[in-house]
């Protein structure tokens, strides 16, 4: 019984498509048996998926996508993702040798084989053969990394190159709408994703896909590696969906190629065909078989076992190859590929020259282009924050946009988005357009009941109650040129732990994303435990190159925006209040940039008995407390702690200086989070290590003892017991 167009033996069960040429077939044949020898060479490895995908590969990069290997970074090239290129989860298989094999890699050899044979220098044959090496300059990770000449995003996790991808068409979009003039399409480039059956079940692949479908992206192409077949076995053990009904009503076209694995031209035809689309993303469901030809083809162990050399021996034999030679490029493909840098710096001239009669004819939008182009924002940006505050109490997310929207609405390399939050996130500057499917303007139909329209220029991205994919997508945003785009997302802190897996993909890639995290503290109130965040604020302190910087007031949240937009290679949160936090005149936007700074030192020569440390919304508890202190005759040194990434950056002299800890003067941080990290700059903490509770937030410090009074008896009883008991100094206490 024939399935999913194949018999059962993995041959197509009809095929009507165009013969391929000899050289098309011989290279088919010569890159299945590459891969096969490239896993075979350590025994492990991804064959399966890679070789059954060849003839898309092929149709993509030889006859279709736009692009130069010799200059990698061409803007208007054409963007390839490989979602389903990644290493996610261990898969176990029994071998035929009883052995059990645990690997990762999934396709990447396929985008890693592709780039060797179009000719991007870096990629080698020697740096081919480093897959699954020890080799530490190897090129060929487990799953394509963004470091990588041909490489748009590190794909990682299963689902974020889906989501990657329709940032990458939108930053298309943008751009487009933005600069291009009549007879002068400067930005034109399409944006293809492959993915596999098990990146249509994430949840962050599925929010992508149906938001793409409604902004009409229809310069996205995804191309579905459909061979039925995960980690566990065949896909019907767990999905028995319609995908391409299911694509539709996402509002996607929907095109169907029977034999992905031979039927290059019908791939091709399919791929030029969701290049002209107008109006909607295209879907391209190609039938494959993992592992195709050889002797485990069509079944679950093709995709994460090295085929075994007896049976490589035979896919050679079967092919007209000769089994003791390997990693064989004959002429004949080399000659295949050997055109396409030579087009590709055509195109690259023919672009250089477009751009500079634009330039001559629009000089004005071409200024701006060629900034944007660089990575640079306008000299005067920082101009834009105010440099004073009102003197009334303000909520830390209303500081937040004093302080960015004026930046927002003046320079246009910020996209600025929300997960349906905008109401409390602040982030709506004056005049904004949002980032619509273009088509509201003249199609009543399509036009929202709310009212609310835009375009393709408009730069502000209603996501919906998508956070995941909004940070994921901000990623693609991101990725599409270095600093070109600088995206904003925002929502409440607490959702950030649905986006957590994006935002560290984000950190891990070195992209200028900012989130902006309201309702951060247990003083937003009623919402209760489930919206106060206790324990997320240590997982983002932790995060390699990440600012994780909580503001105290307006004037600190002045200082949190200036570090996170001169961070080029670096996500920040800007994490913020929904209450209103006194206005400190102590605080200084300059002491954010170091993280840490003294707020309030002792007077006199005598030292201090306690150095507090503030931290965010609750920065104004420590300057209250010493105060208390003050008045039953202790010395309390106030520091406020904005974010400890920057702190960390500083010479070892500011820090010893900041902290005084040297001095033998305990230090007691007060925030009400859990207090995992603070250990490395505290002796004690105020803090909670228990989810919060629903009350007004006054209620709840209350409810906490988060009142100067009872945080005052704490830090006493505990420099007490400190003076009875010297090797206390050396554990944290929780107070």
């Amino acid at each position: 019984m024939a399935t999913n167009g194949y018999t059962p033996e993995g041959k197509p069960a009809m095929s009507t498509m165009q013969p391929l040429t000899n050289d098309e077939d011989h290279v088919l044949k010569s890159f299945r048996v590459l891969i096969a020898d490239l896993c075979q060479q350590f025994n492990g490895g991804h064959p399966g998926g890679a070789m059954g995908m060849a003839a898309i590969g092929v149709a993509l990069w030889k006859y279709v996508m736009q692009y130069a290997p010799h200059t990698p970074d061409f803007f208007n090239r054409d963007r390839f993702i490989l979602s389903n290129g990644k290493g996610q989860r261990q898969c176990l298989y029994q071998t035929s040798s009883a052995d059990w094999a645990s690997k990762l890699g999934h396709t990447c050899l396929f985008q890693y084989t592709f780039l060797h044979l179009t000719g991007y220098k870096a990629m080698t044959l020697d740096q081919l053969k480093s897959y699954h090496s020890d080799r530490t300059d190897a090129l060929c990770p487990g799953h394509p990394e963004i470091e990588i000449e041909g490489v748009e995003v590190t794909t990682g996790p299963l689902g974020q190159g889906v989501a990657n991808a329709v940032g990458l068409a939108i930053a298309t979009k943008n751009l487009a709408a933005t600069f291009n003039r009549p007879g002068y399409e400067i930005v034109s480039n399409h944006i293809w994703c492959m993915v596999g059956d098990a990146c249509l079940q994430e949840g962050v692949a599925l929010e992508a896909i149906s938001f793409a479908g409604h902004l009409r992206l229809n310069n996205l192409t995804v191309i579905y590696d459909n061979n039925q077949i995960t980690c566990d076995g065949s896909v019907d053990l767990t999905n028995t969906e319609d995908i391409n009904a299911k694509m539709r009503a996402c509002g996607w076209d929907v095109i169907d190629v029977q034999d992905g694995c031979y039927d290059i031209h019908g791939i091709v035809a399919a791929l030029k065909q969701a290049k002209e689309s107008t109006q909607k993303p295209t879907f391209i469901n190609v039938r494959t078989v993992i592992g195709v030809d050889s002797a485990v083809a069509g079944q679950a162990v093709a995709h994460g076992v090295a085929l075994g050399t007896n049976n490589v021996a035979e896919l050679k034999k079967e092919y007209g190859f000769n089994p003791e030679e390997k990693f064989v490029i004959t002429p004949t493909v080399r000659r295949f590929f050997e055109d396409i840098p030579a087009r590709g710096q055509t195109l690259v001239n023919s672009w250089n020259d477009l751009v500079e009669r634009y330039s001559k004819e629009f000089p004005e939008p071409a200024a701006e282009f060629q900034m944007r182009t660089k990575g640079e924002l306008p000299a005067d940006w920082n101009k834009l924050i105010p440099k004073e505050f009102p003197s009334k109490p303000t909520a830390s997310r209303a500081a937040s946009g004093l302080v960015f929207n004026p930046i927002a609405e003046k320079v246009k390399t910020f996209m600025v988005g929300t997960a349906d939050l905008s109401p409390s996130v602040n982030m709506a500057y004056p005049g904004k357009v949002d980032f619509q499917n273009s088509l509201t303007v003249i199609q009543p139909d399509l036009r929202t009941t709310c009212g609310i329209n835009g375009n393709y220029s408009g730069r502000y991205i209603h996501y919906g109650v998508r956070e995941h994919a909004m940070c994921a997508i901000s990623n693609g945003i991101a990725a599409f040129a270095p600093n070109t785009f600088i995206p904003v997302t925002s929502s409440f802190f607490m959702f950030y732990l649905y986006a957590a897996p994006a935002v560290r993909m984000g950190a891990l890639q070195e992209l200028q994303v900012i989130h902006t995290a309201t309702h951060d503290s247990i003083g937003m109130g009623e919402d209760g435990p489930t919206h106060q965040p206790i324990e997320l604020a240590a997982l983002y302190r932790a995060m390699p190159n990440l600012l994780y910087i909580r503001p105290g007031d307006s004037e600190e949240t002045a200082g949190a925006w200036i570090a996170a937009i001169e961070a080029k290679k670096t996500p920040s949160i800007i994490s913020t209040s929904r209450h209103a936090l006194p206005q400190l005149t102590q605080t200084k936007r300059e002491g954010v940039l170091r993280g840490a700074y003294v707020l309030e030192e002792t007077e006199g020569s005598g030292r201090a008995d306690v150095t507090l440390i503030g931290v965010g919304a609750e920065l104004s508890f420590a300057l209250e407390v010493a105060k208390e202190l003050k008045s039953k005759d202790l010395r309390a040194r106030v520091l406020s702690f904005p974010c400890q990434r920057l702190f960390e950056k500083q010479p070892v002299s500011y820090k010893r200086e900041t902290l005084q800890r040297y001095k033998g003067i305990p230090a007691i941080v007060i925030e009400p989070y859990a207090p995992n990290g603070w250990e490395r700059y505290a002796d004690a903490a105020i803090c909670l290590t228990r989810f919060g509770h629903s009350l007004p937030g006054k209620a709840a410090y209350k409810y906490f003892g988060f009142e100067t009074g009872k945080m005052a008896e704490k830090i006493l009883k505990y420099l007490s017991e400190v003076k009875q008991d010297e090797i206390l100094r050396s554990e944290f206490v929780e107070l």
